[in-house]
């Protein structure tokens, strides 16, 4: 049997049941039991279809003989190419003339086998009965403006019931679609007449013959396959869906999920987009002109085709005249003119995918919304625009410049090429008149500003190729941009400019040079990253990168990735260390330790101790704790935990985790020495929220994106106004004073190639084991930025950045341009804060040698002040040599201290060394006085080492740890 025929009998016995027992549709035959019963049912069903065609005054006999005997005629019908004519007429005569069936010529098993496939897993059609329509939420941003939609696809609606839709205007998609819509019961074979004889007459426009019901099965049961199948499935389930909802219910139900173009579904949504107003404000002719557009959006469209969407709103108007649902005079009114029409730009963004996507974990957590596409909500976000796609641009120029420099930059081919939508602009400004007071750019430019390019996100201009500089005069690559310029192409080697073909478009990164700009070729990086900006006061999530680009991965880096912080952790160390009494003065030995397994070491082996070794695998003698800190030193953190923080190391390492866990960095610490130097990953947005915490003096942020979430301009959560919380007692002197060792970081030490910003921005370098990972987090008065860059490691395996690509060179850079990017456009560029009051009366500022950490008896030009911390009793405590004895810090002096970490940055040379470094510091100015602050100590100052001494004082003149007395 032939397959198209056994097709057509198995939608015509799926139609004979739903239009002469729509109540006993039965979903599984046997062919060989039900043989009789099927034979029934198809001449029932023709019997009806006759009575149908008599009505609409249609001679089906003389239509089936005009057909036979002209079958090329109906050959134009897409769904009848390969039909064997004359076995459909045989077959119309078997069953619609009540012949004897010839089951040689009609293979009852393959209908019915056809027909069981088909309607075997129908979709459940009373879950329409409490359906909620996904909806179109508006997201803005931090100032209040439209920032984003988020819905989801091909669900851009904003649902409505039924009542706030006028009555005219629903009359008007009926007469439109579907006249008898109220009479007949989910399928009208009347309809399907008049299609099927309007197909025969045009067959180039093929009608479907469908009704709303049928309409609203395909839409949101079926599917839209343009399938036999689909179709017995679809007439099925309309018959299920008159049978348990209401006419209105069903009619609400196909206006809300109906396209009408301009990337509207349903008609509240199509009604503002296209009148600038809701569904319940429409006129007659707006709502007549939607309901025109449900037959063909685009073909109809009043944007592009005014001629034919002024023919189809007449259309509408007459059908709805003939109805009785209007008057002449309302129909003549309404058809005098096209609607007008509100100014319309696709909704298209290229920032801020990352952070719109931490919106709905965001607001399930907060405000208990398991969905926000399930409603639709406003949602008042954090996001300040211009930050967002300053880091987004900073992370990518960052990442791409780093695969450069290290040679792992690999172009795989161009984003697009445009030689298709070049060659239409061209056949469609052949037809076009010209106009002399608009002269024609060039189609290549047109092409590239349109083209929609995979990574929709990145932030380097697209150029196309235009020139591939090959030939006899061979020269650059030239590309062309989307302003009009045409440039030279830099960048591109030899296996580039093979692969490269004309109108190839690519990423570019323009400069300008002595004589014209350049644009250097840009590559999608393999390396990634993460950045965030945070709101020091508030935890506001200004912006966020989660990766290179969110359409190559999903992946939030900044929210849902964990990653080694590597020495941007030490901060928690040596905010213990001050914690417990010591001042940033105090002279730590920067020499090889060894310190014992945590727990029973009875049975340890030589493995179970730990051995860490600085970054440069060196030592640098002895250094007080700012310089150690400064210069990420190692073995210093090390040490801290033997004495400096508590007595015995375990019990150090249990003080340095409860800082950790207060400041919210971790639910549960990994108890083991490496903890300290930054072994255990973080996410970025949790160690900015510390930074923040130190900025603060101790006040951590909560992070967060959601200021308010509203549905029907009703609010349903609101950000509560204070959701910041102390680290740890109420310690701001002990805060303060490691604020300003960071801000040493930027000024002296790993992260000196920014020295020129130490005045307004302190922050950490971090780099783990091997280089894995790279960071640089920082903060000014008003926000913490960090900056992660690393390779991910799903595939089990950990990359290497490459020997000496530290946090001071990858991370450092990004995060410069990130903050220059918030002094521009965010808050002013201003020198960090003085000690709050309260960490003021727990301090007291004295000048001293940076180098050897003596306290100086009078400020001058080669003094630095240091903020030391009163006890309890109100004195300072001497703390300088509590870790290490004089003599010993005089064997282990060490003039220039090294790093920690390398420093650098592919943003230009730094220089080496602060005006700290460029003076004799071991010589200190004459005392002629007891210096004024000798009493806060309690009596004599402490420095002063000629008290009570028992013999003659012997003075080494090459001694630079202070206490030489120069009269």
């Amino acid at each position: 049997m032939n397959a198209i025929l056994v097709k057509i009998f198995a939608t015509a016995l799926a139609l004979s049941q739903v239009t002469t027992r729509p109540d006993a549709v039965k979903t599984h035959f046997d062919p060989v039991g039900d043989r009789d019963e099927i034979v029934r049912i198809l001449r029932g069903g023709c019997a009806h279809m006759r009575k149908a065609f008599d009505i609409e005054d249609i001679n089906l006999d003389e239509l089936i003989t005009t057909a036979m005997a002209d079958p090329e005629a109906a050959s134009g019908i897409k769904s009848f190419h390969g039909l064997e004519f004359t076995n459909l007429q045989a077959a119309y005569r078997q069953f619609c003339g009540n012949e004897p069936v010839d089951y040689a010529l009609f293979d009852l098993g393959e209908v019915v086998g056809f027909y069981n496939k088909a309607v075997g897993d129908l979709p459940d059609h009373t879950k329409l009965k409490s359906l909620n329509f996904a909806g179109l939420t508006t997201v803005l941003d931090g100032k209040g403006e439209r920032f984003a939609e988020m819905h989801e696809p091909a669900q851009r609606r904003i649902p409505v019931p039924l009542d706030a839709i006028p009555e005219n205007v629903r009359r008007a998609f009926v007469s439109a679609e579907d006249k008898r819509f109220f009479q007949h019961h989910g399928v009208d074979e009347r309809g399907l007449i008049r299609a099927f004889v309007g197909n025969l007459a045009n067959p180039r426009r093929p009608q479907g013959g469908s009704t709303i019901t049928q309409q609203v099965a395909k839409n949101l049961l079926v599917g839209d396959d343009v399938t036999y199948e689909r179709k017995i499935r679809e007439v099925l389930v309309a018959t299920r869906i008159e049978q348990t909802l209401s006419k209105d219910e069903i009619l609400g139900l196909y206006l809300n999920s109906i396209y009408l173009g301009r990337g509207a579904w349903g008609i509240e949504l199509a009604s503002r987009t296209y009148f600038g107003k809701p569904a319940k404000e429409i006129t007659l002719a707006e709502g007549a002109m939607l309901a025109g557009l449900t037959k063909g959006p685009n073909y109809f469209s009043p944007d592009r085709h005014p001629d034919r969407a002024r023919e189809r709103l007449a259309y509408v108007l007459n059908r709805m005249r003939e109805d009785g649902t209007i008057t002449v005079d309302d129909m003549k009114q309404a058809a005098a003119q096209l609607p007008t029409l509100v100014a319309y730009q696709r909704p298209q963004r290229n920032e801020g995918f990352y952070f719109v996507d931490h919106l709905a974990p965001e607001a399930k957590a907060l405000a208990g919304i398991d969905s926000l596409t399930a409603g639709s909500y406003t949602v008042r976000s954090t996001v300040i625009p211009e930050l967002q796609r300053t880091a987004e641009a900073a992370l990518q120029e960052g990442l791409a410049h780093y695969e450069m420099t290290m040679g792992r930059a690999r172009f795989t081919g161009a984003e697009v090429n445009l030689t298709e939508a070049i060659r239409r602009i061209d056949a469609e400004n052949a037809k076009a008149v010209a106009d002399p007071a608009k002269p024609q750019r060039p189609a290549w430019q047109q092409a590239l500003e349109t083209a929609r390019l995979p990574l929709y996100d990145v932030h380097w201009p697209a150029a196309i190729v235009l020139d591939q500089g090959r030939g006899k005069n061979a020269g650059a690559i030239r590309v062309g941009l989307a302003d009009g310029r045409v440039l030279p192409l830099i960048g591109a080697g030899g296996a580039v400019r093979r692969a490269l073909k004309i109108y190839d478009v690519v990423y570019v990164r323009v400069s300008e040079g002595r004589r014209e700009a350049r644009a250097e070729l840009r590559v999608r990086p393999t390396v990634q990253g993460a950045a965030v900006i945070l709101d020091n006061k508030t935890g506001r999530i200004l912006g966020m990168a989660g990766g290179f680009s969110y359409p190559l991965s999903q992946l939030n880096r900044v929210t849902q990735a964990r990653r080694q912080p590597g020495s941007a952790l030490k901060p928690i160390t040596y905010l213990a260390a001050l914690r417990s009494g010591l001042q940033p003065n105090t002279l730590v030995l920067d020499t090889p330790v060894t310190l014992p397994p945590i727990g029973n070491s009875d049975f340890a082996r030589e493995r179970d101790y730990w051995t860490p070794k600085n970054y440069d695998g060196g030592s640098s003698g002895v250094l007080t704790l700012r310089r150690a800190l400064e210069n990420s030193k190692n073995l210093v953190t090390a040490r801290l935990l033997d004495g400096g923080i508590d007595a015995a190391p375990e019990e150090s390492l249990d003080r340095v985790c409860e800082i950790a866990m207060e400041a919210q960095l971790y639910g549960q610490c990994v108890r083991y020495y490496p903890f300290v130097l930054g072994a255990q990953p973080v996410r970025p947005v949790d160690i900015a929220a510390f930074y923040a915490a130190i900025a603060n003096e101790g006040v951590r942020p909560a992070p967060y994106a959601i200021e308010a979430i509203l549905r029907d301009g009703q609010p349903v959560y609101q950000h509560p106004p204070v959701t910041a919380a102390t680290v740890g007692r109420n310690d701001r002197a002990s805060f303060y004073q490691l604020r300003t060792m960071l801000q040493g970081v930027v000024e002296r030490g790993t992260a000196r190639a920014i020295r020129h910003l130490a005045p307004y921005v302190g922050g950490k370098t971090g780099t783990s084991d091997n280089e894995n990972d790279a960071w640089f987090v920082g903060f000014t008065n008003e926000v913490t930025v960090a900056v992660w860059i690393g390779y991910d490691n799903a595939d089990g395996k950990r990359r290497t950045l490459g020997a000496g690509e530290t946090g001071a060179k990858v991370a450092l850079p990004i995060f410069t341009s990130i903050i220059e990017g918030v002094w521009a456009s965010y808050a002013p560029k201003t020198v960090l804060n003085p000690p709050s009051e309260e960490a003021k009366r727990q301090l007291v500022d004295l000048p001293i040698n940076l180098v050897t950490g003596d306290v100086l008896p009078r400020a001058g030009p080669r003094a630095f002040v240091e903020h030391f911390r009163r006890a309890a009793d109100g004195e300072v405590a001497d703390t300088q040599y509590r870790l290490v004895a004089r003599e010993d810090a005089y064997a282990s002096r060490e003039y220039d201290p090294r790093d920690g970490e390398m420093i650098g940055g592919w943003f230009g040379q730094d220089e080496r060394y602060s005006r700290y470094y460029q003076v004799p510091q071991w010589r200190e100015p004459q005392r002629a006085a007891p210096a004024p602050w000798g009493n806060w100590f309690g009596g004599r100052g402490w420095w002063d080492d000629n008290t009570a001494r028992g013999r003659t004082r012997r003075v080494d003149p090459d001694y630079p740890w202070g206490g030489r007395n120069l009269n």
